[in-house]
């Protein structure tokens, strides 16, 4: 049993990777012996080093998932068996305000390049006969309304839903597709929230583990769910927020 979470003999592409979740999540990839390709619209030469610094294997690869078909030409022949879809962005506005512009910009990359850069994974692992793991990054908006983000909540919804058809329809390929929920993430994207002490007061009281998630925390799952481990875990949008959602 010594080996049933190792990734050795794997080869994963994380989206986002550049810092907080989606670097953590190649962090702990690389160190259950995956070779990790590190995407982002950006180059993520600082996850990269974390993982060549410490022995593990891994490369950048640019990928700006504003083109939603970014990442259609990337594993033909290229020998991937896990994806983690952790790219995306929010536009905050009341929903009276909400601009067109706004809405396309973040459905093209939180929902329309999940699915097809899925669809092209998928593809090359059932043309080769293969099984592997995909996880996607959704958000506890997946089962809440929010404020003044409606169309990242739509696009959270979307990525649950497209987490279950996809396991459902490639459960007998051998590809397992969940996803995870973050909680209360102390990155950089949520700065904002935890410098304003009242929201920070707010939302800590109502996190039963008493504490801000760290991005490890996600890091860990993932590794967890593209392990062997997890070979008969798929359809699951598991939450990762210390007892939020359980509140």
């Amino acid at each position: 049993m010594s080996d049933l979470f190792s990734l050795e003999g794997h080869k994963a592409l994380v989206t986002g990777a550049n810092t907080g979740i989606g670097q953590a999540i190649a962090v702990a990839l690389a160190a259950q012996g995956a070779t990790v390709t590190c995407a982002g619209r950006r180059a993520c030469d600082e996850t990269v080093d974390m993982i060549t610094r410490n022995g593990g294997s891994a490369t950048t690869l640019l990928l700006d998932f504003a083109d939603p078909m970014a990442a259609r030409d990337s594993f033909a022949g290229a020998g991937y068996t896990l994806l983690v879809n952790n790219a995306g962005i929010i536009r905050r506005e009341d929903s009276t305000d909400y601009s067109e512009a706004d809405w396309d910009a973040v459905i093209d990359v939180n929902q329309k390049a999940l699915f097809f850069t899925c669809q092209a994974f998928g593809r090359e692992l059932i043309a080769q006969g293969k099984s592997g793991a995909i996880v996607n990054i959704a958000s506890l908006l997946s089962f809440q309304g929010g404020i003044r983000v409606p169309a990242y909540t739509a696009s959270k919804h979307a990525v649950a839903g497209i987490t279950k058809i996809l396991a459902n329809e490639w459960a007998p390929h051998g590809i397992t597709v969940n996803a995870i929920a973050p909680g209360y993430i102390a990155t950089n994207n949520t700065d904002a929230l935890r410098a304003d002490p009242e929201r920070a007061k707010a939302i800590l009281d109502r996190i039963p583990a008493g504490r801000w998630g760290a991005a490890e925390d996600i890091g860990g799952t993932a590794a967890y769910l593209c392990s062997r481990a997890a070979k008969y875990v798929t359809g699951a949008v598991l939450n990762v927020d210390g007892g939020w959602m359980a509140r």
